[in-house]
């Protein structure tokens, strides 16, 4: 008899992942900021997302604007994540790097 249920070679868990405390942490290093492209839900148009950015809200609204003049492009904030639009992952990443985070570009 098989200790666990397979459906073509692929192993099904039968528990749930243990919950973490509502006030924990999961990382007190630096901040992991990715800088990628999004199209759904625009009609096809892509727009550059920043997320994981370790500021408030009035703090991201004014990194969006300098980021936004940076690039020539309109954008907003929307749920603590920054959306530029148009393509400008590489020019993004890099004014971050200068600003002191540790920015990736993800994504293909």
């Amino acid at each position: 008899m098989k200790p666990r249920a397979t459906f073509r070679g692929v192993v099904l868990r039968q528990a749930a992942p243990a919950a973490r405390p509502a006030g924990h942490k999961t990382a007190a290093g630096p901040a992991r900021v990715r800088v990628g492209r999004e199209v759904a839900g625009r009609g096809g148009k892509g727009v550059t997302v920043i997320s994981g950015l370790p500021y408030g809200a009035s703090e991201l609204e004014q990194l969006a604007t300098k980021l936004k003049k940076l690039c020539g492009a309109g954008g907003a904030v929307r749920d603590g994540v920054i959306e530029i639009q148009g393509e400008h992952r590489d020019r993004l990443v890099a004014e971050l790097c200068k600003l002191g985070l540790e920015a990736k570009r993800a994504g293909g």
